[in-house]
């Protein structure tokens, strides 16, 4: 221990001599940057929509990550990707950032329709309003309505009713009369219950076959009376052959796009 601070002292001694001395002129200055935030009367309306803009945009930025991984296909895959791993014994291969980045991209796949029925349906209108007559311009209400209208479709279609109402019971009201009355902290959480439910679901089906394999395997070696050799060890081999034989990553990603429709 003693050795490892002496190391890390003489590291630090070398970093602050490279350091290159700063002039020190009388009459030379160095600037230093003034940070001021001020909270000031506004002079006109304007000034107070472009703060709630920049404002609204710094939340939706905030919120960005969650939105994507709890009102997304991005739970399902990645859920059933990691089932996956686990069915073949495997830890680091893939890397988890090349999972995480095919998941990314498979759930903008998936979603795209949605980004783009939302893009032209509010955003586009909301930004270019101005160019609009009057009578076609956006309200906020509006703009927040068209904004997750499409999100809501493609969450209602892909959860289950039960959960719905499993939800509405909790929270005391009564059964919709049609889907549109589903209030949206309703249809969030169920959104995200079915989701690991059907992805736990694929995992079980995902897992079966390679499960046989480590049975058979571990039966074998018993039988052989190779109780010290570790099962997994053996099996590995066949259970990634098995995977290349049947094409095993085109069959998923296949099997996930399809059960979004």
């Amino acid at each position: 221990m003693r050795r490892l601070y002496t190391l890390i002292f003489v590291m630090l001694y070398f970093c602050l001599c490279a350091v290159p001395a700063i002039p020190q002129d009388r009459g030379s200055t160095i600037p230093i940057p003034k940070i001021d935030l001020n909270i000031e009367e506004a002079e006109s309306p304007k000034e107070v929509a472009l703060s709630l803009q920049i404002l609204f945009l710094l939340s939706i930025i905030t919120l960005a990550p969650s939105i994507m991984v709890l009102m997304t296909s991005f739970l399902r895959i990645i859920i059933v990707f990691d089932f996956i791993k686990k069915a073949l014994s495997l830890q680091q291969v893939p890397p988890n950032q090349i999972m995480f980045g095919l998941a990314l991209f498979m759930t903008l796949f998936i979603m795209w329709p949605v980004f783009e029925k939302i893009n032209n349906e509010a955003i586009q209108p909301f930004v270019h309003q101005n160019e609009l007559p009057a009578s076609e311009r956006l309200t906020m209400d509006e703009f927040f309505k068209k904004l997750s209208d499409p999100i809501r479709d493609f969450m209602l279609r892909q959860t289950n009713e039960k959960y719905i109402g499993f939800f509405m019971n909790m929270r005391g009201l009564p059964a919709p009369a049609t889907f549109d009355d589903v209030p949206t902290y309703i249809l969030i959480p169920a959104f995200v219950i079915n989701e690991l439910t059907v992805g736990f679901e694929m995992g079980v089906l995902i897992f079966f076959p390679f499960l046989v394999i480590d049975m058979v395997v571990a039966s074998t070696l018993m039988a052989m009376g190779m109780i010290m050799l570790p099962p997994v060890m053996i099996s590995l081999p066949f259970k990634i052959i098995l995977f290349i034989l049947v094409d095993g990553w085109s069959l998923l990603t296949q099997g996930l796009f399809v059960s979004f429709m």
